[in-house]
């Protein structure tokens, strides 16, 4: 339901006005410890739930009195961003790509970054963009990366796999959301199961993307309560240098190989490392590493050595 703003006449408060409403929980926020420029863009997006506005809607009327049920429908909502929980969570979505995703406690929320592994995509298979292809995303989660790589390859048959029943519930509900539901096929297993099982040992893939669990074992405790305490920590831990799932992913995958690419997130100060595992991995060649908006190298792009040439494109990290 939207609620209707009031313009404000001279009786009104300026405790009334949305805009310092959005103000003081602001200042809330930030004494709960989140970011100043953080606080402020959720204080603005929890008040645009509270209403049922855009934000162009936002931006036009912000500046009006606040409807009477406002007050009752926002306080409790910034009330759970003190407590550090997700705004994703409190919302109960996020974009990614332009797209709305349903995200749950059972998911990592989407983050801007892993949009880079869709920009590397669509670079590598420029070509094939209105023909079939086959595609994986492994470790699917909200389904944000096959729903997406789904919708920007038309005729892309799509796996994606997860362990979790859970998390597959909400990446189908996204699907089904985004209107891809018909071709993506979906499978409730290890990833290291699957490769050399059913489709993942008898289908050739033409990409695999993998957003793997990357966080070392010791970092968690210190990450920001929003992901330590909200986001579950089998899609974190990537075991003592944030690096076991991607080993696993090498090794099964030199010995099933059913992928000519694969593209795999990785975090912050493990370029080198990655770097490292692929040049040891007799079967694979690292390609190129893609460089996030913060400068950091994000994607690495591997392919089998029976693989062809690699189209260009994207920023760089030589390393």
């Amino acid at each position: 339901m939207t609620l209707a703003a009031t313009a404000p006449s001279a009786a009104v408060p300026a405790g009334n006005v949305l805009l310092h409403a959005v103000a003081s929980a602001r200042e809330r926020l930030v004494r709960a410890g989140v970011a100043d420029g953080e606080a402020a863009a959720d204080a603005e997006l929890l008040a645009r739930h509270a209403l049922g506005w855009d934000r162009a809607t936002w931006l036009a009327q912000r500046r009006q009195a606040a409807p009477a049920e406002f007050a009752a429908r926002y306080g409790p909502l910034v009330a759970q961003r003190e407590r550090r929980e997700p705004v994703s969570q409190i919302t109960g979505e996020r974009e990614f790509w332009g797209l709305r995703f349903v995200v749950a406690p059972t998911v990592l929320t989407p983050r801007p970054e892993t949009e880079l592994i869709v920009e590397t995509a669509l670079d590598v298979l420029a070509d094939r963009r209105d023909y079939p292809v086959e595609l994986a995303d492994i470790g699917t989660g909200s389904g944000c990366l096959a729903v997406t790589l789904a919708r920007e390859f038309r005729q892309a048959a799509v796996t994606a796999v997860d362990r979790s029943a859970d998390a597959l519930n909400v990446a189908r509900r996204n699907a089904s959301a985004n209107g891809v539901e018909d071709r993506i096929a979906w499978v409730h297993a290890p990833f290291e199961a699957w490769l050399g099982n059913g489709w993942g040992k008898a289908t050739r893939f033409d990409l695999i993307v993998a957003n793997l669990p990357y966080v070392p074992t010791a970092e968690i405790d210190s990450l920001a309560p929003e992901v330590r305490d909200h986001e579950p920590r089998m899609a974190l831990d990537g075991g003592s240098d944030g690096l076991d799932p991607l080993r696993a992913l090498l090794e099964v995958q030199a010995n099933v190989e059913s992928a000519t690419y694969l593209l795999v997130e990785m975090g912050a100060g493990q370029a080198d490392a990655v770097r490292s595992l692929v040049d040891a991995a007799a079967d694979f060649d690292l390609m190129d590493m893609r460089i996030d908006l913060q400068g950091i190298p994000r994607v690495a792009l591997i392919r089998t050595r029976a693989c062809g040439t690699l189209p260009s494109g994207g920023d760089t990290y030589h390393g």
